[in-house]
């Protein structure tokens, strides 16, 4: 269930009691309907991305709770499926700050795999209802995820895009990591995301931590 590079962090979080009410929750909600993303990818992001491997933390909110489209990365969606719009956003600043092209899907595995880890809050929702599995005990488990990272001796950067990331810093020891803020790239909040050149300042970061910086670019699907 939990990929085995995090069971030694995070595996006591699996015998607490909101965890297996949380459990419980899930499958009953998969018993009255779709859930997404499917039972096998919830845990895709600490699949893709191993413990010891985490460069960057990118904290999003909630699954996409369209038929298809996520598969357990935050901001990602399928090969096939259409880029949605804070995805599109954040690649316009991408291409804007960067100069990459900017590509023709949303599937960001690439970066998860050269250590970005895609996290989501709340790592299970109901089919076509935004923010339906909220308050049901995931925060509990992705603070643990965070707090995990953060502990490590190993510095990473943390990217908070928003109001409800940004109140994570509390779990991240800022004296250690460094920590990207910014507005949301959601078209709500785009104004103020787009110039604020969050790419250069992860790779800064990620380079003064010693480790190789991240090739943001995704390359096209359609061959």
């Amino acid at each position: 269930m939990l990929p085995e590079s995090w069971t030694g962090v995070l595996g006591d979080e699996l015998e607490k009691p909101y965890f297996k009410e949380l459990m419980g929750f899930v499958e009953e909600e998969r018993a009255k309907g779709p859930v997404h993303p499917p039972r096998e990818e919830v845990f895709a992001a600490l699949d893709a991305t191993p413990y010891d491997q985490v460069k960057v933390l990118i904290l999003g909110q909630d699954p996409y709770h369209g038929a298809g489209q996520g598969h357990g990365l935050c901001f990602s969606v399928r090969p096939g499926v259409k880029t949605p719009p804070s995805l599109r956003n954040i690649y316009k600043e991408m291409h804007a700050e960067l100069g990459h092209p900017i590509p023709d899907n949303g599937y960001l595995m690439p970066w998860a795999k050269q250590g970005v880890l895609l996290l989501n809050a709340v790592l299970t929702v109901r089919g076509g209802e935004a923010n339906s599995h909220k308050g049901k005990g995931w925060e509990k488990f992705t603070d643990a995820v965070i707090r995990a990272v953060a502990d490590r001796p190993d510095p990473a950067v943390f990217v908070l895009w928003g109001n409800y990331a940004q109140k994570k810093l509390p779990l991240i020891d800022t004296e250690r990591h460094a920590v990207v803020k910014g507005a949301h790239p959601s078209p709500l909040s785009a104004k103020k995301f787009f110039g604020s050149r969050p790419f250069t300042q992860i790779n800064a970061a990620v380079g003064a931590q010693g480790h190789q910086p991240i090739d943001w670019r995704i390359p096209d699907l359609a061959a």
